[in-house]
């Protein structure tokens, strides 16, 4: 079995509205739906690690094969919350562990934060729905993190926060106009990251699902005149979302393969569980069977 921890970045009440609303979350929905989309054998636990979830007794970060940190709406700079503080302290043990890990948008910055970056507002303010243009600097074009990906491309993304300062060693692998900071990686002392700032994991669907729940803030972005522009951008998402073929919705939108097609939209994972999580799960196999020939 491939064994993947998925550790919850959100906290309780976020999951909750979430629920509430009819909305799929990401660590119990959305991150297994894509592992499962490349794994055959998908083992997967879902930790809370914001409200302060342990592992069960016995049960140890080195015993998987990969970890995936998901979002947040948590900022990583609010060290005084107990829930920041939390999670930065498992991303920290996380990579020291040695198990390959993974982080989409808040899982980057609190990774970057745990291993000595850091991380502000935004000051370009906020980048939701699609990432436009994100572009593999030189390391990021001969990365296997983006193997079969295009040099520039648009993605779905959902943040307010940016990796301001990279942590000691970090290759930086993509950037657009909005983040200078839109992936990187990290190789040291025995432990691996690869992270993006957007979300693969989501769909149009999704986005729009979350756009939907926050109009007056795009209002107050000045990324829509009215709640009536963002009903109409988000029903057009979701419709699109639903049914990729609606070549109308796509040119209106200004989308391409890149977020429609989803074996594209969600390549970074394909590329990370190839070339990190299962080269693991066949050590940790390979220990495993002599243990038992030496026992």
């Amino acid at each position: 079995m491939t064994r993947i921890l998925i550790a919850d970045g959100y906290p309780a009440e976020s999951v909750v509205r979430t629920r509430e609303r009819g909305g799929r979350t990401s660590a119990e929905d959305i991150f297994p739906e894509v592992f499962a989309r490349y794994v055959d054998d998908l083992d997967r636990m879902v930790l809370g690690v914001a409200e302060g979830e342990r592992l069960p007794q016995g049960l140890a970060l080195a015993d998987f094969d990969g970890i995936a940190i998901t979002g947040s709406p948590l900022s990583a700079y609010e060290t005084g919350d107990q829930r920041v503080s939390r999670q930065i302290a498992f991303a920290r043990d996380a990579f020291a562990s040695g198990v390959p890990v993974w982080g989409s948008c808040w899982g980057l910055q609190v990774m970057a934060a745990a291993l000595g970056g850091s991380v502000r507002l935004n000051p370009k303010g906020y980048e939701i729905g699609i990432g436009r243009a994100i572009t593999l600097s030189g390391e990021g074009g001969s990365h296997p993190l983006y193997r079969d990906k295009g040099p520039v491309f648009d993605a779905v993304t959902v943040h307010h926060d940016e990796v301001e300062r990279l942590p000691d060693g970090a290759a930086l692998l993509a950037s657009n106009a909005m983040s200078a900071v839109q992936a990187f990686a990290v190789e040291r002392d025995g432990g691996s990251f690869w992270g993006v700032q957007y979300h693969p994991e989501f769909d149009l669907a999704h986005v729009a699902f979350l756009m939907a729940g926050r109009p007056e803030r795009l209002v107050r972005e000045g990324l829509a005149r009215d709640v009536a522009d963002v009903e109409a951008f988000t029903g057009d998402l979701a419709v699109l979302g639903r049914d990729a073929s609606r070549r109308d919705l796509a040119w209106r939108l200004g989308l391409s393969a890149d977020v429609l097609d989803a074996d594209l939209r969600t390549r970074e994972f394909r590329n990370w569980l190839q070339a990190k999580v299962a080269p693991r799960k066949a050590a940790r196999a390979a220990a495993a069977a002599s243990a038992g020939r030496t026992a």
